[in-house]
């Protein structure tokens, strides 16, 4: 039995089917996102959705669903689903499936009138093109198979909807047709393996609603154009695919591409097989650069995200090579920051605070994992620009007290992770001393030290030796008060009193300027006020403010972002803050915590780990239907966990 299996029952019922989404990507950002049961309920969802640079840096859907239709005896069954107004779903072809299951790639099976007829999708890695196989398991005599292509030719952030513009021309090519809605546009090429019959039938399905945007306060209808149907006669054991891409494709190489995008796709057998899967998914390649894209389906590469996830994405599945390469194109832009250049590759939002110190903190895994000298000598030069840089307080918006700390402004702009903005000012405007960027900070510094000391470079590791030093001390004074937990923020005599999660960073990090006891504390409040099954609250319920359910309008969201949702990703360091205060008694704890995540693998984006939860229970998934930082969490702790076990004696 498949490890991500959903029967019948689930599948009819459109209330549970509805909210769990699937999604498939390849390496230059194009993807396939829908739900389980094919219907789209975003703007974002669409079959064929790929990057359009000739127009912009968004994403545009050009195939957004392909409709089957089974003929037999004259009679016509419709497995396509769309939700139309007034809660009306037509044609309701979800009553047909029997199960849906996801090993190597999506397979619906459907059940209609004793026909037994398996659809599975697959998204060809290296190119931007769907492939979809249907194969005709059961059958008493020959059936006819009818596709109807629903196009849309749109941003993923706009609506198209009927108009005079739209070309309804199209050209016939081997085995099927190609279409272009717009100018600038790239062709879609739709194509069978066997040979079919294509009838031109244009019309635009109107008032298609996306229920996801509406929930989300924003327009959430469009019309979509069909031009016409592909028909195709099948028989029992028979296989055929279909083609869509911006690029015509061999009918007979169809079946042999399948098979080997099938093939190479790891099972998702496993909890942990599938969190790997989900990793590859943000891995995104434009020529020589290589990106971690923040999330699907709205993020780019935004730096901060991609340092945060580098090492779980990379390094806790054995790929330092990729880690290798995907620094390679973040050091372009960490030196065009710093040298005050445009940034010349698509890594977005360079500017804050503690993007530099995140890129210190993942190159000190790198570290970890593969030892101080080939850190040294891959890293070394860049790491000490970076120290040296912050040092000579060059950062704009990062600059180095008499306290040996560092403070930021962000009282007129979000610089933090806590990023929301509303009404024009930061939610949460956390501005002077940041509680985590100081704790990163003494972190860069000891580590850079060493790296000072394997360089030779004297002058800077007494530098860094003397900052820290005074920086450690002060970070205790500033930061820690009477009850034992660390203000967020300290803005000259203000203080913030919230209980939040990003102390612990302070008791995870490798050099931490608490003490034992001191880390301990810290871990006790976030255990007591922020720990859920899904990781910590952005907000303690006991602390004013607290709005845990991420839901209505974008107002509305804005002001419940970062004030008690809970973020998986701050999780993966309270376990790590865990396993280095408890150690080898703690790891059962952690164990027992990580089993939270496998629950979700079911609930949201099936196989992934969406953005954020509510923050109260049932903890229901939100946001971006797969988040990087999360995921990459779920990895590094699994791989903290194996070297924290006791090694068996040989």
């Amino acid at each position: 039995m498949s490890y991500l299996r959903f029967e019948k029952t689930l599948m009819t019922n459109l209330e549970e089917s509805l909210q769990k989404e699937i999604l498939r990507t390849n390496r230059s950002g194009a993807y396939h996102c829908s739900t389980i049961v094919d219907c789209n309920t975003r703007k974002y969802h669409g079959l064929l959705v790929v990057p359009v640079p000739e127009l912009d840096e968004e994403n545009h859907v050009l195939l957004s669903s392909l409709d089957e239709t089974v003929v037999l005896h004259g009679a016509e069954f419709n497995l396509g689903l769309h939700k139309y107004n007034g809660d009306n779903f037509s044609p309701r072809g979800n009553k047909y499936i029997r199960e849906f299951t996801w090993e190597r790639v999506p397979t619906t099976v459907y059940n209609v009138g004793g026909v037994l007829l398996k659809k599975e999708k697959a998204f060809v890695h290296h190119e931007n093109r769907i492939l979809i196989r249907y194969t005709l398991l059961k059958a008493n005599t020959p059936m006819t198979l009818r596709l109807r292509p629903f196009l849309a030719f749109r941003s993923v952030r706009e609506y198209t909807h009927e108009n005079s513009v739209a070309s309804r021309e199209y050209k016939a090519v081997d085995n099927g047709i190609s279409v272009c809605m717009y100018e600038n546009y790239p062709t879609l090429y739709m194509q069978l393996n066997k040979k079919n019959e294509f009838v031109y039938r244009p019309d635009w399905y109107r008032g298609i609603e996306y229920t996801k945007e509406l929930e989300r306060g924003y327009d959430f209808n469009e019309d979509l154009y069909v031009p016409g149907y592909f028909e195709v006669k099948m028989k029992e054991g028979e296989s055929i695919v279909f083609s869509g891409g911006i690029s015509e494709m061999s009918p007979r190489s169809m079946k042999a591409a399948f098979d080997h995008e099938e093939a190479i796709r790891m099972p998702r057998d496993n909890f942990m097989h599938s969190i790997e899967c989900a990793a590859n998914q943000f891995v995104n390649v434009q020529g020589d650069e290589i990106y971690i894209l923040a999330g699907y389906p709205w993020f780019k590469c935004r730096a901060r995200d991609l340092f945060v996830s580098l090492p779980g994405i990379t390094l806790s599945l054995g790929k330092k090579e990729l880690f290798e390469k995907i620094m390679r194109t973040a050091e372009k832009a960490i030196y065009d920051f710093m040298n005050d250049r445009r940034i010349s590759v698509k890594i977005y939002e360079m500017e804050h605070p503690d993007v530099l110190l995140w890129a210190v903190w993942a190159l000190q895994q790198y570290a970890n994992e593969y030892g101080l000298e080939e850190c040294r000598d891959k890293y070394g030069k860049m790491l000490i620009d970076i120290i040296k840089y912050l040092h000579d307080n060059r950062h704009p918006n990062l600059k180095i007290m008499p306290s040996c700390l560092v403070a930021t402004r962000g009282t007129d702009k979000a610089v933090t992770w806590m990023n929301s903005i509303a009404n024009g000012m930061p939610v949460v405007p956390r501005t002077g001393y940041v509680v985590e960027i100081n704790a990163l900070w003494y972190n860069a510094l000891k580590f850079i030290q060493q790296i000072a000391e394997l360089m030779d470079e004297k002058e800077v590791e007494a530098k860094l030796m003397r900052l820290s030093t005074i920086a450690g001390k002060a970070f205790t004074e500033i930061f820690l008060n009477e009850h034992g937990y660390l203000y967020d923020y300290v803005d000259g005599d203000y203080v913030d009193w919230s209980v939040r999660p990003n102390m612990i960073l302070a008791s995870a990090l490798d050099y931490s300027p608490l003490d034992r006891l001191q880390r301990k504390k810290v871990l006790d409040i976030v255990s007591r006020e922020l720990l859920t099954p899904r990781g910590l609250r952005s907000l303690s319920p006991k602390s004013v403010g607290y709005n845990p359910n991420y839901v209505g309008p974008q107002t509305q969201r804005d002001y419940a972002y970062h004030q008690g949702t809970v973020w998986p990703w701050l999780g993966g360091f309270y376990y790590e803050a865990y396993l280095k205060t408890y150690k080898l008694s703690g790891l059962s704890y952690v164990e027992r915590q990580m089993v939270g995540f496998e629950d979700e693998l079911v609930q949201h984006c099936v196989g992934s780990m969406p953005e954020l939860f509510d923050g109260n229970p049932p903890f229901k998934g939100r946001g971006a239907v797969a988040f990087a930082m999360n995921v990459a969490s779920i990895l590094r702790t699994s791989s903290l966990i194996k070297k924290y076990e006791p090694k068996s004696e040989e």
